[in-house]
């Protein structure tokens, strides 16, 4: 069994402790380590993992993100992973562990990347076998951010009869850096979704284990204020009243069920508050946005 390693790159300031870790980290050492810096290019993460893979030498190839933390014992416990794997398994995920506050509850935003903690076939740390990658034809580049990308190749890497395992291996993922307005720019992501659906069908959710998007509700309180605004507009209050009070009442209970698991603090309420009226047309867009420009793609 021999591996290789590719890591994307935004220059993240983990990038060279991950290094350092490889470097001396207990276990067989890698036939190489890739790095593949996407700074220039902005291609995003599939094209730069697609460049790496077809660089390696490897008949494994693993793939690390440049902001995950890797135990002493990676390169061991990875081969440990690999060894005697059957011809049928194309790719072996790690157990991805996620460090949330012991002192209080977690925000809206720790509680998104603790999700990547039971997330299936997620590239943060994922081995593939290079033949399965090469019969697959590699990461879908039309995916341009670090979101459903590996999914989505999973999809097609068991399409073609490989079987995806889970080892015994495990990776920590930090919480991801956020800002006041991270989860309103996280909707980019429904653009994603609309290309998902059509390289992998309508019921592409239930295929990687996730649960029922929230854009049909979106959808309605998103309608519901902009038809508000249309009545008050042309005079009609009556019905324009009508509708705020739907607007109103629907984003005021999408508030409050995000602040409930949180920490409640009046920093984490007023980013939930305001978030949480910006989010529905947010999600609308950029759907109707992936849906207008994949309209053309076919499975």
């Amino acid at each position: 069994m021999n591996y290789s390693v590719v890591i994307p790159t935004v220059g993240r300031p983990n990038l060279d402790v991950l290094l350092d870790a490889l470097a001396a980290g207990e276990g067989p050492d890698p036939c190489e380590i890739i790095v593949v810096d996407d700074r220039e290019t902005r291609l995003g993460p599939a094209a730069a993992r697609n460049t790496g893979w077809r660089e390696a030498r490897g008949d494994w190839v693993a793939f690390v993100d440049d902001d995950v933390v890797l135990a002493p014992d990676w390169k061991a416990r990875l081969a440990a992973d690999l060894e005697g794997l059957p011809a049928d398994v194309g790719a072996s995920q790690a157990r991805i562990v996620v460090p949330l506050p012991d002192d209080r509850r977690p925000t809206d935003a720790e509680r998104g990347t603790a999700g990547l903690a039971t997330a299936h076939w997620i590239t943060a740390d994922m081995a593939y076998r290079r033949e399965a990658l090469a019969r697959a034809g590699g990461f879908d580049e039309r995916f341009p951010r670090a979101y459903r990308e590996d999914a989505e190749l999973a999809l097609r890497v068991q399409d073609h009869g490989y079987r995806i395992v889970r080892g015994a291996r495990t990776t920590t993922h930090p919480v991801k850096p956020a800002t006041f307005l991270t989860s309103v720019r996280d909707q980019r992501g429904n653009a994603d979704d609309a290309l998902m659906r059509r390289l992998a069908g309508a019921r592409w959710r239930s295929r990687i284990g996730g649960r029922p998007g929230r854009l049909p509700a979106h959808a309605v309180t998103t309608a519901a204020g902009v038809l508000a605004v249309l009545c008050g507009a042309v005079g009609w209050r009556r019905g324009g009243g009508a509708l705020a009070a739907v607007w109103i009442g629907r984003t005021a209970w999408f508030a409050l069920a995000r602040i409930a698991p949180g920490p409640r603090t009046a920093a984490e309420v007023a980013r939930m508050t305001v978030t949480s009226a910006l989010i529905p047309p947010a999600a609308c867009w950029h759907r109707l946005r992936g849906e207008l420009r994949h309209r053309r793609v076919r499975r």
